[in-house]
């Protein structure tokens, strides 16, 4: 019976670890740019688009287009740092266990 109250004790405390880097994740500000800056995006730690800053200069209603692509890589390559990041985090809370153990939350 040892084993299994030791199992649970350390079960508990990977889904403490877990809660707790959630947060951490929550609050964490990651920014990606693209264009040379003209569009820079900043995401939390779990992927979600928190802020888009577009430099007013890039504006041209004959290219919305640019625009949108400009868009669309920051807010990409925003994502997979936070992707990133996270995995590392997660490597480090499970001590290398595998991520995706049934039961605990997946952010992405």
């Amino acid at each position: 019976m040892t084993d299994f109250s030791q199992l649970m004790q350390l079960s508990q405390q990977l889904q403490a670890k877990m809660s707790e880097l959630q947060e951490s994740l929550g609050n964490r500000a990651i920014s990606a740019s693209s264009g040379g800056g003209m569009v820079t995006v900043t995401v939390d730690g779990k992927g979600h688009v928190k802020r888009v800053q577009i430099d007013p200069t890039c504006v041209d209603a004959r290219d919305v287009e640019m625009l949108e692509d400009l868009v669309l890589a920051a807010v990409s390559e925003a994502q997979g740092k936070a992707q990133a990041e996270y995995e590392q985090e997660m490597r480090k809370a499970t001590g290398g266990l595998p991520m995706n153990i049934p039961g605990l939350p997946e952010l992405f």
